[in-house]
């Protein structure tokens, strides 16, 4: 166990990224290691995605600062609230996609990140610089809901009202865009401290995810290259936050999804999805998903988050291995009808019964909390560090 991956590299990025399906709590993570970073960002997702943080007890919900996919009005409120590219059209046809679906739906937030990531890989979609020309970008964006009604049929849209709020947001915006390779290597070339945050999840990537159960963009380190324009050389350190059980929030498959404690676990971590105020599935830790996603990641090291959670819980399960036709799987299977007929192998542990909400160091965990941690580490073979509260140890 370690309590040294909390400190920011001067020889690359640090990047923090999620490795289960999301809300482990790398915001929080992120706002510690923040304080001592030179330049913060964010290299995938939208605000599909969000966290929340508590300064002097006033709670923030944040779900774009930094981000990626941007809706240009929710850029604006959410700096109100404090003081690239989805429209509102997205937004509606990202609700029309799930009802076309139907039973077969992903359980999307209907933040339109799909249907703005389908515009690019179409190369249909509308960029941030395009708002520097508004004849052009009216001219386009006008072709562009005029082939998602060809698509979905007619929805009721003001496609003018849109183009005439986005020239007022144009100039609004403006002094927020920078060219984001150049802008990052003159941090990358000054030995700046650089912090990157992830969206989402690993289990969540639209190549290594439980697809189609995903997101629309890569929430791997390679979404840190291909979002940002970082080369592999500049990345020095990758943390993956891990929660001490699992949760996801949305459809697909969740082998170790529990019944019985699942109440106590949404009770007590305050599982409710900060962007889409649903209560989030919970199950036992998964090292099976732990080790695939640390294969795709490269972590250097974990952040354990939500340990305190299991405070009062007699036992603990963490899933081992997955077996099928009882013979255990070499991975995380791809196949999404294997892993429906998978079983799972737990390992027991007991709880430790004892509040460690005020621990500041290991040695103040009890036996139980420090062995449940060594056994992650040891299966996993990357050091942790445990975020307790607001503090890491």
């Amino acid at each position: 166990m370690s309590s040294s991956g909390s400190n920011l590299s001067t020889k690359g990025a640090t990047v923090v990224l999620g490795s289960q399906w999301g809300d482990e709590g790398k915001g929080k993570l992120v706002d510690v290691l923040a304080q001592e970073a030179d330049i913060c960002a964010r290299c995938a997702g939208g605000n599909n995605a969000g966290h929340t943080i508590v300064v002097n007890d006033v709670k923030y919900d944040f779900h774009l600062i930094p981000s990626v996919v941007i809706h240009v009005p929710s850029f604006f409120e959410e700096l109100e609230k404090l003081e690239a590219k989805v429209f509102d059209f997205h937004q509606i046809v990202d609700g029309l996609k799930e009802v076309e679906l139907g039973r077969a739906s992903i359980g999307t937030t209907k933040k339109g990140i799909g249907p703005a990531y389908s515009s690019k890989a179409s190369r249909s979609g509308l960029r941030v610089h395009h708002l520097s020309n508004i004849e052009v970008f009216a001219e386009n964006f006008r072709q562009l809901v005029t082939n998602r009604i060809k698509r979905y049929g007619n929805f009721e849209y003001d496609v003018e009202a849109e183009i005439e709020r986005y020239k007022h947001l144009a100039i609004r915006i403006k002094p927020y865009v920078v060219d984001s390779v150049v802008f990052m290597h003159k941090f990358i070339n000054l030995n700046k401290k650089i912090l990157v945050e992830g969206a989402n999840a690993l289990m969540l990537d639209l190549d290594f995810g439980t697809y189609p159960f995903v997101t629309s963009s890569n929430t791997t380190v390679g979404g840190v290259i291909t979002g940002l324009g970082i080369p592999p050389s500049k990345i020095d350190k990758v943390i993956g936050v891990v929660k001490a059980y699992t949760t996801r929030v949305g459809a697909g498959p969740f082998p170790t999804e529990l019944r019985d404690v699942r109440e106590y676990l949404q009770k007590f971590g305050s599982e409710i999805g900060t962007t889409t105020r649903r209560l989030r599935r919970c199950g036992w830790l998964d090292l099976v998903v732990l080790k695939y996603s640390t294969m795709i990641n490269g972590y250097t090291s974990l952040n354990l988050t939500k340990l305190d959670v299991l405070d009062q819980l007699p036992e603990l399960k963490v899933a081992t291995a997955y077996l099928l036709d009882g013979k255990p799987l070499d991975s995380f299977p791809a196949d999404l009808d294997i892993l429906g007929k998978v079983t799972v192998q737990y390992k027991t542990l007991p709880g430790w019964k004892i509040d460690i909400s005020k621990c500041r160091r290991l040695s103040d965990l009890p036996e139980n909390a420090r062995n449940y941690v060594k056994m992650v580490e040891d299966y996993l073979n990357v050091p942790i560090f445990v975020k307790v509260n607001e503090s890491l140890i």
